[in-house]
């Protein structure tokens, strides 16, 4: 998902976002992490690690250091997903252990004066329930002499489409809008706004298009004279407008499919996303 990487970093790297996404996922809402860039040092999200001779690069989606003055409580790490990934363990394990082994790759003068854990999020944005591996013993067949003796790692999978109202009302920041937006995208429902006023306007809209493969929020937003004033009400129209007109998109590829006696068609057409903007291709019908 590397369109969708860049805009989700760009908004989750804000403090704001970044600490409110922790204090509502870990803390119950409860302010413990302060949005502040003294309590949230930027922490670089690469690290290096030896295979086969060579030397290779992973990278983290954002990553920041959690402080109190000038110790290191914790690092704490995002990742973005938008499909199921099956190796999802093995890559957070792989993050969380160059965490921890850079933590010994200091002399005795520069080494942390104390050791600090890591904690991993993934942020997974699909509209069906994530069904992939949540521990890494769950990643392989493992015979059952051996089972006792493999070491366990477990990661924390968020699922924002279907996070609860009274999850979503606890974020402060933008990500309120955001994960407001996913779970209404989810239920197909049309499109209420959250009523919160916008910090980072162009870090949302442009990751809501990536999240959609849809420019229009943005396209549309730049083409504005003057900026709305009320953002909410604006993109409530813009989305609305979209879900309207999406409607008719489909009600004229059905008429074309069921009078030409291609039912099958048609039954892809309303189950299966991406068959559906085949047809839409394959029957001429503008997707604007």
């Amino acid at each position: 998902m590397a369109e969708k990487d860049i805009t989700q970093k760009r908004l989750e790297d804000y403090p704001d976002v970044f600490a409110d996404i922790f204090n509502v996922l870990l803390f119950k809402g409860e302010q413990v992490i302060k949005p502040t860039e003294e309590d949230l040092e930027p922490a670089l999200p690469r690290s290096i690690y030896k295979m086969d001779e060579k030397i290779h690069e992973q990278e983290r989606d954002v990553a920041k250091f959690w402080r109190s003055g000038q110790i290191r409580l914790a690092l704490l790490g995002l990742e973005n997903q938008s499909k199921v990934d099956n190796d999802m363990p093995l890559r957070v394990i792989g993050y969380d252990g160059a965490a921890y082994r850079e933590q010994l790759n200091h002399d005795e003068e520069s080494k942390p004066k104390m050791r600090y854990p890591v904690v991993t999020l993934v942020l997974y944005f699909g509209e069906k329930h994530w069904t992939a591996p949540r521990s890494l013993k769950k990643c392989f067949d493992i015979p059952p002499a051996l089972n006792k003796f493999v070491n366990d790692y477990k990661i924390r999978v968020i699922e924002v489409a279907w996070l609860s109202d009274s999850v979503i009302n606890k974020f402060q920041s933008d990500f309120r809008i955001v994960a407001n937006f996913f779970k209404q995208r989810r239920l197909n429902k049309g499109y209420i706004a959250s009523k919160q006023e916008w910090r980072h306007v162009q870090a949302v809209l442009e990751l809501l298009a990536a999240a959609t493969r849809d420019d229009r929020y943005v396209l549309e937003y730049d083409k504005e004279k003057e900026r709305p004033k009320d953002m909410d009400a604006w993109l409530t129209e813009k989305i609305n407008g979209g879900i309207a007109q999406g409607e008719k998109r489909l009600s004229k590829l059905m008429n074309l499919l069921l009078t030409s006696g291609k039912n099958q068609e048609a039954i892809e057409a309303t189950t299966n996303p991406a068959r559906r903007m085949e047809l839409y291709r394959e029957y001429n019908i503008a997707l604007t």
